[in-house]
């Protein structure tokens, strides 16, 4: 057990979902496709940061599997987002 006290490490999730983690959403809602998708990433990196914050608040340090998943498929999402981005930027030399 860490020599933190509970409340503080959720205390750092709480002000990283209040303030980071809406600001990425609303990146990723407006502007052009590369200011979406670092919005995007900036969610990604806020939400794995609170999936490892939370369970060393609530004492359950095998709960960080849980992020260690999210950090894995976390970068595949925006890999798919850039296709799906990429699909409408004009014509291409590809067929399909």
């Amino acid at each position: 057990m860490s020599a933190v006290p509970a409340h503080a490490w959720s205390a750092a999730a709480l002000v990283l979902l209040a303030a980071a983690w809406p600001a990425g959403l609303w990146a990723a809602s407006r502007g052009s496709a590369v200011g979406r998708l670092a919005g995007l990433c900036l969610a990604g990196t806020v939400t794995g940061a609170v999936l490892l914050l939370l369970p060393m608040a609530y004492g359950r340090p095998s709960y960080q599997d849980v992020a260690l998943v999210f950090a894995v498929l976390s970068p595949a999402g925006v890999l798919v987002f850039t296709r799906f981005a990429g699909a409408d930027s004009g014509p291409s030399g590809e067929d399909g």
